[in-house]
C-alpha cells in the first residue's frame, strides 16, 4: 500500500489512497467548459484555429488540440469530441470564456453555430484501476470497454451520456458527459457502485503526481505550445491554422528554449509558485509552477519551466526556499505510472 503521510485532512488521505490503492475516485469537473460547435462549414473554421486536424476526426472520437494565437503561443487547451449532433469542446474553466469568445467571432461568416452547454450539462470522472468496473455496472459493458480516442454514447436515467477515457491522475478513468438533471442520480450510481468521491485539494495532489499542466497555473498565453508538453495535441501535417509557422519552425530547428518538467526534491519542503530552480553554479535556469507532497514518493515533486540544457532527467538542481537551497533532480513525468500506463 502507498505510503500516506501529511495530508492535510484526513478525508484526504482516504480520497488519495482510492485512487492509487486499488479503489476509484469519483472527481467532479463540472467547472469545465462544454461548448456544441455544429454546422456545414464547421470543420473548414475549427481547422483553421486548432493545432490538431479537424478532417480526420470521425463521428464517435475524440482528440487533444490547442489553440494558439499568431505566435504560436497558447490561448486554450481543448478536447473535441465529435458527436453526430456536431463537435463538443472541452476545455478548463480559466479558459472557457476565451474560447467562446474565439468561437462566437465566426458565427456570422457562415453555416457555423456555437451552442455554450456549460450549464445544461456535467461532466463527471471515474479515476481509479477498477474504473472500468465501475462504469461497467452503472453504464454497461460497451461504455466500459470504449477504446482510448473513441466515444461511447449510453442512457441513463432518459438521459444520454457521452463516455470517454481519459486520465487526471495518471490512473485509469473514464470522463462522463451527462444532462444537468440526470447528473445527482449518475453521482448516486457511480458511489453505490464503489467510487470515492474525490475533494478539490486530493485531485491537486493526483494532478500534479501525474504531470499534467493546470492553464493559469502551469502553463498560460506567455507559453509557446511545445513547451507545455501538448505535442499529441499537434498535426504537423495539416494546412494552415493560427500561429503554425511558428510552432512548426520551433519543432523543425530541433527543440524549445525551455520545456516543462519533473523535479523531486530532498525531503517535503513546502514550495512558492515562482521559485527559482537553480543550477550547481547558482544559475536560474527556471521557475516552478505547481508542487505537492506526494504521499507515494514521500517526497516534495514540482513542475516547472527549465533551460533546454537541463533537462536530462537526473540532473542536479537546487531550488531556492527562503535563505535555503533545497537540492533535487530533473524527473520524467509523469511522478507515479499508474494504471494508466499498464496497458
Amino acid at each position: 500500500m502507498a505510503k500516506v503521510r501529511k495530508l492535510n485532512k484526513v478525508n484526504q488521505v482516504t480520497e488519495y489512497a482510492a485512487v492509487r490503492d486499488g479503489g476509484a475516485g469519483l472527481i467532479e469537473l463540472s467547472s469545465r467548459g462544454r461548448i456544441l460547435v455544429s454546422g456545414a462549414e464547421v470543420v473548414m473554421f475549427l481547422n483553421g484555429l486548432i493545432t490538431n486536424d479537424m478532417k480526420t476526426l470521425a463521428v464517435d472520437s475524440w482528440m487533444p488540440a490547442v489553440f494558439p494565437n499568431v505566435q504560436g503561443r497558447l490561448l486554450a487547451g481543448v478536447r473535441v469530441i465529435h458527436r453526430d449532433d456536431g463537435f463538443l469542446i472541452d476545455t478548463e474553466s480559466a479558459t472557457h470564456d476565451t474560447v467562446l469568445r474565439l468561437l462566437e467571432r465566426f458565427t456570422m461568416a457562415g453555416d457555423f453555430r456555437v451552442t455554450d452547454l456549460t450549464e445544461e450539462t456535467v461532466t463527471l470522472s471515474i479515476q481509479g484501476k477498477p474504473a472500468g468496473e465501475i462504469i461497467s455496472a452503472t453504464l454497461g459493458e460497451a461504455a466500459a470497454k470504449v477504446e482510448r480516442q473513441q466515444v461511447a454514447r449510453t442512457n441513463f436515467a432518459d438521459s444520454q451520456v457521452t463516455a470517454i477515457r481519459a486520465t487526471h491522475t495518471a490512473e485509469d478513468g473514464f470522463d462522463l458527459f451527462v444532462d444537468a438533471k440526470a447528473a445527482g442520480d449518475l453521482r448516486d450510481s457511480l458511489t453505490s457502485a464503489g467510487a470515492q468521491s474525490v475533494s478539490s485539494e486530493t485531485c491537486e495532489t493526483l494532478r500534479i503526481e501525474a504531470g499534467i499542466a493546470r492553464y493559469g497555473v502551469d502553463m498560460d498565453e506567455t507559453n509557446v505550445v511545445t513547451e507545455t508538453n501538448l505535442d499529441d495535441a499537434v498535426s504537423f501535417s495539416k494546412g494552415c491554422y493560427v500561429g503554425q509557422e511558428i510552432i512548426a519552425r520551433i519543432k523543425y530547428r530541433g527543440h524549445v528554449a525551455k520545456k516543462l518538467t519533473g523535479i523531486i526534491l530532498e525531503g517535503d519542503p513546502t514550495l512558492d509558485r515562482g521559485a527559482r530552480i537553480l543550477a550547481d553554479e547558482k544559475k536560474e535556469i527556471g521557475r516552478v509552477t505547481s508542487s505537492t507532497l506526494s504521499p507515494c514518493l514521500a517526497r516534495t515533486v514540482a513542475l516547472g519551466y527549465v533551460k533546454y540544457d537541463y533537462l536530462a532527467p537526473g540532473t542536479p538542481v537546487k531550488i531556492s526556499v527562503g535563505d535555503d537551497d533545497i537540492r533535487g533532480t530533473i524527473a520524467d513525468l509523469p511522478f507515479i505510472r499508474g494504471s494508466w500506463y499498464s496497458d
